[in-house]
C-alpha cells in the first residue's frame, strides 16, 4: 500500500475539505490511501463478498445483468469479466472542449474519495493506481459534454476508466499519450477491472463534485476581491464611508453581509458613527455592495455543506456493504445536490459581475463619477481630446457581464428522460457546475477590469492631490503599488487585452492575500 507522510492527504481516513481536494492541484499535494485497519476492513470486505455472492447465488446487477434499462438482460458467466469493459467503450462518446489537466486530477481526487468510502466493492489494485496516477500526474483526457448527472456522470468518468485500463489517452509530462505509454514510463500496469469495477468508477458524482469543489474555491476568493474593489472605487469615487458603519449593520443580522461591510469599513479606516450625515448618498451599486456580496458570503457555508457531504459520500450504484453482506439498489449516483449548489452559486457569482460592472460604469461616467475625467484617461489636458481611457474596457464589461447572466438559467430544471426512461428523471448537474465555471471566468474579467480602473481612479486623486495618499489603509496602499507594479497609468491610448489576461491570472491564482483574518 502507498506509504504515508505527513503531507499526504490520505483517503480513507476521515472527512475530506473542499480545500483538501484543491490542495491536491494548489499546492501539488500528494495523496495516499488510509492505513487504518477499519478502512481496510471494509475494502476486502466489500470485494470478498462480490466474489461470494458471485460464486454462490450468479446474480448481481451490473455484474451479472446489463446496465440500466437493461438490467433484465443476464449475462452468461463465461462474459461477465468482458462487460465492464463494454461499458467503458460504449461510454465513450464525450465531445465538446477537454476538462483542463488541474481539472482532470480533480476528478480523479474526487472519485478517489468516493471509492474510499468502502461502499463499491472495487480492489486495492484500482484505489492504488488511481493514487498512483495522481501523484505522477497522469491525467485522463476527459470531454466535457455528455453527462446528464444521473446515472451520475457516466460518460466523462468512462474516460477515468479507460485510462487505467490502458484505453484511452492521458496527459503526461505536458504531452497528450496513451496511459499504457504513461504508465510504462512510470513503471506502472494497467488494471484488468473486476466484475463491478467499470460500473464503480463511472456511476458516481465525481465530475461535477470536482467542478464544484474549483466553482467554490473561485467564488470564494472573489467575494473578497469584489469586497476590496468596492473599497478603492468608494475611494476613487470619493464615497460616503458611513455607509458601511457597524452601528448600521448590526440592525440588520445576516453574518456574511454584516463582514462584507465591516471589511470595507477597516479599507476605508471608517471609525465616525455620525449623529445625522450631511454628506449625500451614493449609489447603490456602492452603497448596498455588501448587500450583493453579502449574498454570496452568507451562501458559501451552506454551499461547502452540499458540496463537503457530496464529496464525503458513496454515490455508487449498487451500494456493497461487506461486513454486513448487503448489496442496495439505490440512486446515490443522483447530483441533485451538486445541481442546486451550482445553479445558486451561479446566480450568487454573477451578481458580483453586474455589481462591478455598474461600479465600473459609474467610474466613467463624469456625470457620476464626482470629479474624475472622462472614461478615467490620465492623459494631459493638451491631449485628452484624443484618448479615450477606459471606454472599451467598460464596454466589454457590459459584454462579459451579460453572457454571465444569461448563463443563470438554473441547468437543474432541464431534466431529461432518457435512457428508455429508466434515467426519467436527471440532476443536469455536471452542465450547473460547468456553467458556475463558466459564469466564473466571465466574472473574473469584469473583476479584472474594475480593479484596473478602481486603482487608476484612486491614482489619479493621488496626483491630483485630491486625496492624502498617507492616510489610506496599508492594505489599501500595498494593493495600490502591487497593480501599480504591472499596470502603467493608463494616460495614451494602448492595447490592453494583455494586461487584463495578466490580471485575471492573478485573480485565479489568488496573488492577492485578502482579509485573512476577518
Amino acid at each position: 500500500m502507498e506509504s504515508n507522510t505527513s503531507s499526504h492527504l490520505l483517503f480513507g481516513a476521515g472527512r475530506l475539505t473542499i480545500e483538501d481536494i484543491i490542495s491536491v492541484v494548489k499546492d501539488k499535494r500528494g495523496v495516499a490511501l488510509s492505513g487504518d485497519s477499519h478502512f481496510a476492513k471494509k475494502i476486502d470486505s466489500a470485494v470478498a463478498f462480490l466474489d461470494k455472492l458471485l460464486a454462490e447465488e450468479g446474480h448481481i446487477y451490473g455484474v451479472t445483468t446489463g446496465y440500466g434499462d437493461s438490467c433484465t438482460v443476464e449475462i452468461p458467466l463465461s462474459l461477465v469479466n468482458e462487460l465492464p469493459i463494454h461499458l467503458t467503450r460504449f461510454h465513450g462518446c464525450g465531445l465538446g472542449d477537454f476538462f483542463t489537466p488541474e481539472q482532470g486530477k480533480l476528478i480523479l481526487a474526487s472519485r478517489l474519495a468516493s471509492l474510499s468510502q468502502g461502499y463499491s466493492g472495487v480492489s486495492w489494485d484500482l484505489l492504488k493506481l488511481l493514487v498512483e496516477m495522481i501523484n505522477r500526474d497522469i491525467i485522463p483526457v476527459i470531454p466535457q459534454e455528455g453527462s446528464v448527472g444521473a446515472s451520475g456522470d457516466l460518460t466523462p468518468l468512462s474516460y477515468v476508466a479507460g485510462s487505467l485500463i490502458g484505453e484511452r489517452d492521458t496527459y503526461y509530462k505536458d504531452q497528450v499519450v496513451n496511459s499504457l505509454e504513461a504508465f510504462s514510463a512510470e513503471g506502472l500496469k494497467a488494471i484488468t477491472l473486476r466484475p463491478k469495477e467499470g460500473l464503480a468508477i463511472m456511476n458516481g458524482t465525481a465530475v461535477m463534485t470536482a467542478l464544484a469543489c474549483q466553482a467554490f474555491d473561485r467564488s470564494e476568493y472573489a467575494s473578497r476581491l469584489m469586497t476590496r474593489i468596492t473599497a478603492l472605487a468608494s475611494i476613487a469615487l470619493k464615497g460616503n464611508s458611513n455607509h458601511f458603519d457597524d452601528i448600521l449593520f448590526s440592525v440588520k443580522p445576516h453574518v456574511g453581509q454584516q463582514n462584507v461591510a465591516k471589511r470595507i469599513q477597516h479599507d476605508l479606516n471608517h471609525v465616525e458613527h455620525p449623529r445625522n450625515s450631511d454628506r449625500l448618498q451614493d449609489r447603490y451599486s456602492i452603497r448596498c455592495a455588501p448587500h450583493v456580496i453579502g449574498v454570496l458570503e452568507d451562501s458559501l457555508p451552506w454551499l461547502r455543506n452540499m458540496i463537503e457531504n457530496e464529496l464525503n459520500s458513496a454515490n455508487d450504484n449498487p451500494i456493497i456493504d461487506g461486513i454486513g453482506e448487503h448489496v442496495l439498489h439505490g440512486g446515490h449516483f443522483y447530483g441533485g445536490h451538486i445541481a442546486m449548489a451550482m445553479d445558486s452559486m451561479k446566480n450568487c457569482v454573477a451578481n458580483l459581475a453586474d455589481l462591478a460592472d455598474r461600479q465600473i460604469a459609474t467610474m466613467v461616467d463624469v456625470k457620476m463619477n464626482n470629479g474624475l475625467p472622462s472614461n478615467l484617461s490620465a492623459a494631459s489636458s493638451e491631449r485628452h481630446f484624443i484618448n479615450h481611457g477606459f471606454k472599451a474596457i467598460q464596454i466589454g464589461c457590459s459584454a462579459w457581464t451579460a453572457e454571465a447572466l444569461k448563463l443563470t438559467m438554473p441547468a437543474s430544471v432541464f431534466s431529461r428522460s432518457t435512457e428508455c426512461h429508466n434515467q426519467d428523471k436527471v440532476s443536469m448537474g455536471t452542465i450547473a457546475a460547468r456553467d458556475c465555471l463558466r459564469i466564473l471566468q466571465l466574472t473574473e474579467q469584469v473583476l479584472a477590469a474594475t480593479l484596473l480602473a478602481a486603482v487608476q481612479g484612486v491614482r489619479i486623486r493621488i496626483l491630483n492631490n485630491e486625496i492624502d495618499a498617507s492616510a489610506l489603509n496599508p492594505e489599501i496602499t500595498a494593493m495600490i503599488d502591487d497593480v501599480a507594479s504591472f499596470f502603467d497609468l493608463l494616460e495614451e491610448d494602448r492595447p490592453t487585452d494583455k494586461i487584463l489576461r495578466q490580471t485575471i491570472e492573478y485573480i485565479q491564482t489568488q496573488r492577492w492575500a485578502l482579509y485573512q483574518t476577518s
